[in-house]
């Protein structure tokens, strides 16, 4: 291998790949129909959302141009997909003609433009040096030659394993065994209701199990924030939040794991009990009972989940969650009889609790302090509207 020789420009390249993936968490975006340039992106822990390093040759500002006007619209490709308002990109030519002007075009339209011809021309960008002070640092390598070729290749590749293991851990399908009690309490006294009262739809029968009564729950009896979610009035009402946890219940199991989805189902029942009783308490004995509330809870936590994997969600959290979500808040505004207020402190609670918990391999621990703190100043809050008026 003695005779193995790597030209400049690719020894930059691959300098920067190593620095962006091992070092600062970036991933390979997979796009067709773009050459001689790689996308690397990081949506959590950088004002550049992404590097783009192209090695294609550049002779004037016309092809400067039609690149720049190309990468803008590949930008809004990823910002469907991802579902970002804007994405911040680092964009670094390693092979530009002497009479490109590329300094004309170093901030352009969220696009920010270098020419990196070797890895000290990165010192000269304020911009970078911002961002990625120890930049140039880490691209001193002993090695040379085929040694640096190996070593790179294989800190990537062993950086890309450690995604992929990640992101398996996170997206394979485990046994939904809490789901699967929950779902079973509420059968089980759904049944109950019938065999030791009167049924579902009897108010005494319903007050007796737990059900949520304002002016009781102000008289102390603070149980039945809780116990009315695991009551249902009616077959179809059952059928139908059974359903839906059934369907969503063992994603969000899968995705935060049993002990954090407890968290979130407990609190995201909470949160909605309470603005229901805040909402509600003038009406001093309204009966309400469902598991909706805790159900929109786990919506909005796969809403948060969805957001900081949205790079493989982000389809389906404009197709899919964002539409049901506005749906059934729109049913709950229009139909009598739906307990709209629990919804949205379910759905409500159901986020901030997750960003408490955090989502694996993506929450830092700044975002799961202050996750904890908005949701402690939520609860608060929903206390004192429901024990002591809006």
């Amino acid at each position: 291998m003695e005779n193995f020789v790597i030209n400049s420009s690719d020894e930059v390249v691959m300098k920067l790949l190593h620095y962006f993936i091992t070092e600062k968490g970036y991933n390979p975006i997979i796009l067709h129909g773009a050459e001689n340039e790689i996308w690397l992106e990081n949506m959590q822990d950088s004002s550049y959302e992404i590097v783009r390093i192209v090695s294609n040759y550049i002779h004037n500002n016309e092809q400067l141009k039609f690149d720049l006007f190309r990468a803008r619209q590949i930008m809004k490709r990823i910002k469907k997909k991802t579902f970002s308002w804007h994405l911040n990109t680092l964009s670094l030519y390693i092979n530009l003609g002497d009479s490109v002007e590329y300094k004309k075009y170093e901030h352009n339209n969220y696009i920010d433009c270098a020419k990196i011809t070797s890895i000290d021309d990165l010192k000269s960008y304020d911009f970078i040096q911002a961002e990625f002070p120890d930049i140039t640092n880490n691209m001193n390598f002993k090695e040379e030659g085929f040694p640096l070729f190996l070593k790179i290749t294989n800190d990537i590749s062993k950086k890309n394993a450690l995604v992929s293991r990640q992101a398996e851990d996170v997206f394979t399908k485990k046994t939904p065994v809490i789901t699967y009690i929950i779902l079973a309490i509420n059968v089980i006294l759904f049944f109950a209701m019938y065999i030791l009262g009167n049924g579902s739809t009897d108010e005494a029968t319903l007050v007796w199990f737990g059900a949520s009564v304002p002016s009781l729950i102000l008289a102390g009896e603070y149980y039945r924030l809780i116990t009315a979610a695991f009551l249902h009035i009616g077959f179809i009402h059952l059928l139908c939040n059974m359903y839906c946890l059934y369907v969503i219940g063992p994603q969000i199991e899968s995705f935060f794991g049993k002990f954090k989805y407890t968290i979130i189902y407990l609190f995201s029942i909470l949160t909605s009990s309470l603005l229901s009783v805040a909402i509600h308490s003038s009406s001093g004995n309204i009966i309400s009972a469902g598991a909706s509330g805790a159900i929109f809870g786990l919506l909005g936590s796969l809403l948060y989940f969805g957001y900081h994997y949205r790079v493989y969600l982000g389809s389906t959290l404009k197709s899919q969650i964002i539409p049901l979500i506005i749906l059934n808040l729109i049913l709950g505004f229009t139909i009598s009889g739906i307990d709209n207020a629990a919804h949205i402190g379910g759905l409500v609670g159901g986020i901030i609790i997750s960003m408490a918990v955090g989502v694996k391999y993506k929450s830092t621990t700044f975002e799961k302090v202050n996750g904890t703190i908005i949701s402690a100043i939520f609860l608060i809050f929903l206390v004192f509207m429901a024990f002591h008026g809006i």
